[in-house]
C-alpha cells in the first residue's frame, strides 16, 4: 500500500472531493494494516519467545 499512498498524498494525480475521501480511505486502511501487521508479528514473536529453544528427544517424535 505504501507506493499507492506514496502516489496519491506526494502530487496531484487526482484531485477534487471524490479524490480526497478517496485518500483519506486509503490512509486509513494504510493504518490500519500496518497496526494489525505489527500485532501479528508481536505475537509471533511472543509464541517464538515462548518455544523452548531444544526439545527433549522422546518430545521431538513425529
Amino acid at each position: 500500500m505504501d507506493p499507492a499512498h506514496a502516489a496519491f498524498t506526494g502530487k496531484a494525480v487526482w484531485v477534487g472531493p471524490a479524490a480526497r475521501d478517496f485518500t483519506g480511505e486509503l490512509t486509513g486502511h494504510r493504518a490500519r494494516l500496518r497496526t494489525l501487521t505489527q500485532r501479528i508479528v508481536e505475537e509471533l514473536e511472543d509464541e517464538l519467545r515462548a518455544t523452548p529453544e531444544k526439545a527433549a528427544r522422546s518430545s521431538a517424535t513425529w
